[in-house]
């Protein structure tokens, strides 16, 4: 893994997007080689500070104070996280790339799957602002809100949508991210019996 691309890559993506979803849509790539060489490590960021947060530093509960959670019940919280991202992006650029004819874009599961991962980009490296007690919450928030920006600006080069239904095809997007993530949380916390106490200790 060349970390110098990755670090290029993320540099390059969440602060000069216009001119590097060009260079995205035109690089060859391959589905292992976009979970290898990306998915796979940024999503690891916030499943990682999640259980740090939850088993090492812990967080403020009202009347209760500073609690931390059994590592346990953090490693499984954490695990859900990362699976969920990872599944999720994989079920989200299915999804994006459905819909390419719906908004005039042309299918291709390759692209898709770019401007899914890309996208999820910001919010996966703000991920690591959970460890902040009060402004990671606001940090998270803006990364979210970038994120669809990103998607936004994303789908006309890679997917060939016109740009004036870049926006429609950005939200009926985001729509499905909504349930698909809500779905695969689910359907993972049920698979690891996240669903029981959440053992405080």
């Amino acid at each position: 893994m060349d970390f110098k691309k990755l670090l290029a890559r993320v540099k390059s993506i969440l602060l000069t997007p216009r001119t590097e979803w060009p260079v995205i849509a035109a690089e060859p790539a391959s589905t292992a080689s976009l979970y290898t060489g990306y998915i796979l490590l940024l999503a690891a960021l916030p499943a990682l500070c999640l259980f740090l947060k939850f088993a090492v530093l812990g967080y403020n509960l009202p009347y209760l104070g500073a609690t931390h959670i059994g590592v346990g019940f953090a490693l499984s919280a954490a695990l859900r996280s990362y699976l969920a991202s990872v599944v999720g992006a994989y079920v989200m650029a299915l999804i994006v790339n459905a819909l390419a004819p719906t908004f005039g874009g042309q299918k291709d599961s390759i692209q898709a799957l770019k401007v899914v991962a890309y996208s999820y980009t910001a919010t996966w490296v703000a991920g690591i602002a959970m460890l902040l007690p009060v402004l990671g919450a606001l940090i998270m928030l803006a990364a979210l809100v970038y994120g669809i920006y990103l998607l936004y600006l994303g789908l006309p080069p890679t997917m060939k949508c016109p740009p004036e239904k870049a926006a429609a095809y950005t939200v009926v997007t985001l729509i499905c991210a909504i349930l698909v993530s809500a779905l695969v949380f689910f359907i993972l916390g049920s698979a690891l019996g996240l669903r029981s106490g959440l053992g405080l200790q």
